[in-house]
């Protein structure tokens, strides 16, 4: 069995979801990834469908995804500030001009408190009402999605959502030195994890994710077939959302946070 047959395998097992709307009331959000690139191989036409509404969305790249890439003749400093600057170009392809760089090590990514700390001070600069980040539960049937830096990334932005960033008490240097006031993050999206409950349908954005991928010519070289793939699993998770024939979408385990 093919890797697309056991993904549509998979995804038909999906229980019923919610579609977003832009009628929610979130206007702010805050994307948290691990990697240059993985915010639009998982999520960009999410990206693009908010940005489309109006929504304000910031990027948080924890790492500069020095490590990437095959050309061993490409010094690390050099890879890094090359895929920072791819990752701002496909930003700008899906509406984003708010691209921060934590600049923890690529390919060695735990979920420490110094990373939580990180992640909470980017929390309460941009004050989010939706944060969205990646699964730290890993996939077995989907492994691609689970780099260990993904679940570090993952276990990490959990932990400033609830309880770290909305508690004064925890990383006291943020407020009593960075004058940083406690923020409460309302909802918690996981994309590409387990029990998916929210999708966004991607079919009018499909283009401009494609279009950010491909600002990522460092770590996906040929782009032949980027196009039919990227496609093929928007259309499988629009099915497993109940979307109309040939519709695409994105899937996420939205958590709600009093």
């Amino acid at each position: 069995m093919d890797s697309a047959t056991r993904r549509e395998r998979a995804l038909s097992d999906v229980p019923s979801v919610d579609i977003w709307s832009p009628d929610d009331g979130v206007r702010r959000v805050l994307f948290v990834v691990a990697h240059p690139d993985d915010v639009d191989f998982g999520t960009a036409g999410t990206v693009a469908a908010f940005t489309k509404s109006g929504l304000e969305v910031t990027y948080c790249i924890v790492t500069s995804g020095e490590a990437g890439g095959s050309d061993r003749t490409v010094s690390r400093s050099a890879m890094a500030a090359l895929r920072q600057r791819e990752q701002r170009a496909a930003a700008a392809e899906v509406g984003v001009t708010d691209v921060r760089f934590l600049g923890h090590p690529d390919g060695r990514l735990q979920p420490t408190i110094e990373l939580r700390r990180d992640i909470s001070r980017v929390i309460r600069q941009v004050k989010p009402e939706r944060v969205v980040t990646q699964s730290p539960e890993r996939r077995w049937d989907f492994m691609f999605a689970s780099h260990p830096d993904h679940l570090a990334a993952g276990e990490a932005t959990a932990c400033a959502v609830y309880p770290d960033a909305r508690n004064p008490f925890a990383h006291p240097e943020l407020l009593d030195e960075e004058g940083l006031e406690p923020w409460s993050v309302h909802e918690l999206w996981i994309a590409i994890g387990p029990e998916p409950n929210m999708a966004v349908d991607t079919t009018s954005t499909m283009d401009r994710k494609v279009a950010a991928l491909l600002c990522h010519q460092s770590q996906i070289g040929d782009t032949g077939d980027i196009t039919e793939w990227v496609t093929a699993r928007g259309r499988a998770s629009g099915t497993a959302a109940g979307l109309p024939v040939g519709s695409t979408a994105e899937l996420f385990r939205a958590t709600r946070i009093p």
